[in-house]
């Protein structure tokens, strides 16, 4: 199966999309499929620059270049993926979706619901196959916490608590690890839009649907350098200090920074509480501690605590092989297109992660509790 790639000169078009999951599927032999079979995947790549991705070709055996995107949708491969910048994101998939491409994209799917709403018709139009990318609920961690969840572990869980987030370099001293347009909102940088549409399929996926939202967002570094060493203002928000209201009860608060320097084991952890057990939950571990192994903590301010409390907990083993979270769904798409069947977390799913920016925004702008559409339903 031939698979477009726009965008693979980009630092997660390339590592996590290209080299992590389809080369690496493509030197596995292929998918495997429930018959035994493979499903073996080649990858056509496109872009502006022909330099980069002739090199990108060279290292990795890949034949097809183009840098004209309507040539390369002439191609015969029935897989289109992108992943531009947000702000390009939607007139490319309309072009795709007009080639007659199945469509499998990085989130956010759009700019706004609006553009959101008007790829999901497009797609129910023209009846293809379409996925976003969810790739955090196939991490080893989170999918360890969803068995605690599915076992009944927790009881009745009370409360979800997320820290996300690490220092980007500012890039005066030492170049910024990520690019410069995630600092510009009119490129469609901001943290809110990056991440929260991460959180939303995060949270319906192990807790239920976000009912409602209250955030604060904010610009802690005002000022960032570019990839060429210029100065240039920060207007898009680079933190978002959040509270989510999910069905059943369950409250959500995470925390999501490009401006914090990391104190814990992952770049993201969540914290469960239920009546009956905890856990800690990150990209790889899993630590749990149940209620006849609690602890009996006493405040008491002038004495110093005794407990070595992050010894008392356990990690869930991994008592099974996990792949790249990318990967894993690149293989459940892939696997979706070839028994022409829908995927789970479509472009609809994506919709609901920018309603929930939406909610976000103007939870911050007029300093209110924000419902989402459906709420209480």
């Amino acid at each position: 199966m031939r698979i477009v790639m726009n965008g693979v000169t980009g630092r997660m078009g390339y590592r996590q999309h290209l080299v992590r999951s389809i080369l690496a599927i493509r030197d596995d032999g292929g998918v495997l499929r429930p018959d035994g079979t493979r499903l073996q995947v080649e990858p056509v790549i496109v872009g502006r620059n022909r330099e980069k991705l002739t090199e990108i070709a060279r290292k990795h055996d890949i034949e097809t270049v183009h840098t004209d995107l309507d040539a390369a949708l002439e191609d015969d491969a029935p897989v289109y993926f992108d992943s531009l910048v947000t702000s390009e994101r939607k007139k490319t998939i309309l072009r795709a979706i007009a080639a007659g491409k199945h469509i499998y994209t990085e989130k956010p799917i759009a700019e706004s619901v609006a553009e959101g709403e008007e790829l999901v018709e497009a797609a129910r139009i023209a009846d293809i196959v379409n996925g976003v990318v969810h790739d955090k609920i196939y991490l080893p961690g989170l999918i360890k916490l969803k068995r605690l969840i599915d076992t009944g572990f927790f009881g009745r869980i009370l409360s979800v608590r997320g820290e996300f987030g690490y220092w980007v370099f500012e890039g005066d001293l030492t170049p910024a690890q990520r690019p410069s347009w995630n600092y510009r909102a009119e490129d469609g940088g901001g943290i809110v839009l990056d991440m929260y549409c991460h959180w939303n399929y995060v949270l319906e996926h192990l807790f239920g649907g976000v009912e409602a939202v209250m955030t604060k967002a904010v610009t802690h570094i005002p000022k960032r350098w570019d990839e060429k060493g210029e100065p240039y203002e920060a207007t898009a928000d680079d933190a978002a200090y959040g509270i989510f209201e999910l069905a059943g009860g369950v409250i959500g608060q995470i925390n999501s920074s490009w401006a914090v320097r990391v104190d814990r084991k992952e770049l993201v952890e969540f914290q469960v509480d239920g009546t009956h057990g905890s856990a800690v939950a990150g990209l790889f571990g899993c630590r749990i501690q149940h209620r006849v192994r609690t602890p009996m903590p006493v405040w008491n301010p002038d004495v110093p605590t005794d407990q070595d409390f992050r010894a008392q907990w356990e990690q869930v083993p991994d008592n099974q092989e996990f792949v790249n979270g990318f990967r894993a769904q690149w293989e459940q798409f892939l696997l979706d297109v070839d028994a022409g069947r829908p995927h789970p977390y479509d472009f609809a799913s994506g919709v609901r992660g920018l309603q929930l920016v939406d909610a976000a925004l103007r939870s911050n702008a007029e300093g209110i509790r924000v419902e989402l559409p459906g709420a209480g339903r």
